[in-house]
């Protein structure tokens, strides 16, 4: 275990000195990012005017607060891509990977951990902007404040194993784009990313409740935004390990099959 802290450690400090090393890059590129979830704001608060205040039990005030929280957590759900495993196998990068002892996961777990710590710091004069323009209604308490915290970073392990399960196909097709564009269609629908999921159809917000994209978006926003109850918080918590255990039981599994597979090609 100590192998592994000092590998994550050494690992995440030579990530954010690089990081730093782009500051102006790292915030256009934060920027950029806004504009998707300032449309949902603008359109969404319309509508809850427009009906009476309020729009499947969220005002103006909480869809605001909703949409800022949104900016972090998506920025918490930035993991390695397909794209990158693609990239890797059809380059002959992993064959690097694998002469360390250690799972190439680990690498893009503690790298992309790292890059999180720059862009939170660099979020909140960001996140204090977009308060004083849109009036979020947020009065997180301790509790879920600390359970956020926790859930941010589980949601970026969930997303990082679901999209190296999805990566992993790689080792058996050269292209994965037309499964990864699948995979974002249903994350859009069943994560909260698009609208929050009280305004979904029944049907889909039950849905949700069996797939990772609901455990690895929304929930960590409803968290601070939604008044859940403590055994909701719970229950979150809880599906969010279990997503990261099986999923990472998983992961084993199919590199064990996959990696028999593997023939390194590329310079």
């Amino acid at each position: 275990m100590k192998r592994y802290f000092d590998y994550y450690i050494s690992m995440m400090r030579v990530s954010v000195m690089e990081q730093w090393q782009y500051p102006v890059a790292n915030y256009f590129y934060m920027i950029g990012m806004l504009a998707e979830p300032v449309i949902y704001m603008v359109v969404w608060s319309a509508v809850a005017n427009q009906e009476g205040g309020s729009v499947g039990g969220y005002t103006p005030g909480s869809l605001a607060a909703y949409y800022i929280v949104w900016t972090l957590v998506r920025q918490m759900n930035i993991a390695f891509t397909p794209y990158g495993w693609e990239w890797r196998i059809r380059q002959g990068r992993l064959s690097t990977s694998l002469l360390r002892p250690m799972h190439p996961l680990h690498e893009d777990v503690a790298f992309f951990a790292g890059w999180k710590v720059v862009m939170i710091i660099l979020w909140i004069p960001l996140a204090i902007l977009l308060s004083l323009i849109f009036k979020p209604d947020l009065h997180p308490t301790l509790l879920e404040g600390a359970v956020f915290f926790i859930a941010i970073w589980m949601a970026y392990l969930i997303r990082t194993i679901t999209l190296s399960l999805l990566g992993m196909v790689t080792f058996w097709t050269t292209r994965v784009s037309a499964l990864f564009e699948l995979y974002f269609a249903a994350e859009l629908i069943l994560s909260g990313r698009l609208v929050p999921l009280s305004l979904m159809p029944e049907a889909v917000q039950t849905a949700a409740w069996f797939f990772p994209f609901r455990w690895a978006f929304g929930y960590p926003i409803e968290v601070l935004v939604g008044s859940m109850s403590v055994s909701d918080l719970l229950l979150g918590l809880g599906m969010q390990f279990a997503w990261v255990f099986f999923g990472s039981v998983i992961v084993s599994q199919i590199w064990k099959i996959a990696i028999g597979r593997f023939s390194a090609v590329g310079g």
